[in-house]
């Protein structure tokens, strides 16, 4: 997994209420096991029109918001079904960090495992946020994990919370698997006294 330690890029304006993990990726896209490939297929209902163009109302088609890094949305992203999908295709898009005052349980959780960032702020502090991101001038924020900052472009600076062990795990670049294979000389030794205790399993 991609480490997490700074980001700085433009940040996308998603003013919209519960943006379930179906518009971010819609269920006929979800046949593959792959994490990579989906990101043309992200919120593919939004940004094409039924005979596959790009919709130029669309924020993500917009050429200021083409790069996007970060998006700052509206209240409950990522509700609807569990699907893992969802932040693969966010991440193969390039966004490494979605800013919201809500998220669902699951999808919340699945970032922290594919190395995307959710920040929880207050509404004012959103709202602040999307008029910074919804300014095409200049739609550029800066995160710093380790400080646990956004810095605005007026230069004023918001202050987030994140559990330290899914902080630590960013910056180690760490999902399951990583922490697991951490434990490898542990799990070695034991595998190796279960054999010589217990032969016969």
């Amino acid at each position: 997994m991609q480490k997490f330690d700074k980001l700085s890029g433009i940040a996308a304006p998603m003013d919209i209420l519960n943006i379930d993990t179906d518009m971010i990726i819609p269920k006929q896209f979800l046949k593959t096991i792959k994490r990579s490939g989906l990101g043309v297929n992200l919120f593919h209902e939004m940004r094409y029109d039924d005979s596959g163009a790009e919709r130029p109302d669309f924020v993500l088609n917009k050429p200021e918001y083409k790069q996007a890094k970060i998006l700052v949305a509206g209240d409950n992203f990522g509700c609807g079904s569990s699907r893992e999908h969802a932040p693969w295709a966010l991440l193969d898009y390039g966004i490494r960090c979605v800013i919201s005052t809500s998220f669902a349980d699951i999808f919340f959780n699945n970032c922290f495992k594919n190395g995307i960032l959710p920040i929880k702020v207050t509404p004012e502090q959103r709202d602040a946020l999307m008029a910074d991101a919804a300014d095409a001038e200049n739609p550029e924020l800066s995160v710093d994990l380790v400080s646990q900052t956004i810095s605005r472009p007026n230069g004023a600076t918001i202050s987030f919370d994140i559990e330290p062990f899914r902080k630590q795990c960013l910056l180690d670049g760490l999902d399951d698997i990583g922490l697991t294979l951490e434990k490898g000389g542990e799990i070695e030794t034991f595998e190796a006294s279960r054999d010589n205790e217990r032969p016969w399993l």
